[in-house]
């Protein structure tokens, strides 16, 4: 086991990954423009976009395997998941599942978090018609935020074929001209010429111990982490990468340090001469000496 995997130790870990023409992560409440916060004109992409590529990646490197399931799927229905637990501890037809009993309560939270991964990692609260309770996991995010300050674009593009018959009927009448001739239609398209963003996380022993998360859910994690965006391509989310995941790991279960003055020993910054960062190449990032107790692992740089 190394340190970095070892789930009975706290780790606080730094994420950096970056896009480039593309739309990281839309705001519906925007016209699905990328996030920015107004103030700074930095980039924001939230924890639940990163969470969800996680069970993505997840989801499709295991398979559903044992212990591997994802609890919030697309489209998925929790009550449906909930109705899992039940039927495999021989309770299926539980009639008062709205307040089950402390005893029945509990063996249907442990077999969630037994079987879902993404409930071992992030938690979930499942008291919902079908109730399994509800556990805190231990990992949690931070949202993701640019270095710098990005320039959200929203263009037009266009299209050949129309959506209707009847607009194409339309405007060939007015053109005098076959159907077929139809101009086409016009849409928008939004995203970052260039942003490197920073998010950061940490895990918690005390919270891994309650939901059984092992050695093998943090190598998961750590790998889902770098390869996440490889499985997830698009031409709305451009060219997205992982640019370095610095993983501060204690040598005990509270911590040697507090995780905002590790954090603070990573330095971003525009290399001398760059105004308007277009590739990663255009920053350099220093780390500086972590304290006593604490060791700094640097995995997919």
């Amino acid at each position: 086991m190394t340190n970095h995997t070892d789930p009975t130790k706290k780790h606080d870990f730094v994420l950096f990954f970056d896009v480039s023409d593309g739309n990281p992560n839309g705001d519906p409440d925007a016209g699905n423009l990328p996030r920015i916060d107004p103030e700074t004109m930095q980039g924001l992409v939230t924890d639940v976009c990163l969470k969800r590529k996680i069970r993505d990646y997840v989801n499709l490197d295991r398979g559903g395997k044992e212990g591997c399931r994802i609890y919030v799927e697309h489209r998925g229905v929790l009550n449906n998941q909930h109705d899992k637990a039940y039927a495999a501890l021989g309770k299926a037809d539980y009639k008062d599942k709205k307040k089950p009993d402390g005893k029945t309560q509990r063996e249907a939270r442990e077999w969630m978090c037994s079987n879902f991964y993404d409930i071992r990692l992030f938690g979930a609260v499942m008291t919902t018609e079908v109730n399994c309770g509800q556990v805190r996991g231990p990992v949690q995010f931070t949202f993701g935020r640019s270095v710098d300050p990005i320039v959200p674009l929203d263009i037009s593009i266009t299209r050949v074929a129309v959506t209707k018959e009847e607009k194409a009927r339309a405007r060939a009448a007015d053109d005098e001209g076959p159907a077929e001739a139809e101009h086409g239609e016009m849409g928008r398209k939004s995203f970052v010429p260039y942003g490197l963003y920073c998010a950061h996380g940490f895990f918690n022993p005390h919270f891994a111990e309650q939901t059984g998360a092992t050695e093998d859910d943090l190598k998961l994690l750590w790998e889902s982490l770098g390869q996440m965006w490889e499985i997830d391509r698009s031409a709305a989310r451009g060219l997205m990468a992982c640019r370095g995941l610095y993983i501060f790991t204690h040598d005990n279960r509270v911590g040697r340090a507090p995780a905002h003055k590790l954090f603070s020993l990573i330095d971003v910054k525009k290399k001398d001469g760059v105004s308007a960062p277009r590739t990663f190449a255009d920053y350099e990032i220093g780390v500086g000496d972590v304290p006593e107790g604490v060791i700094l692992t640097k995995l997919h740089i």
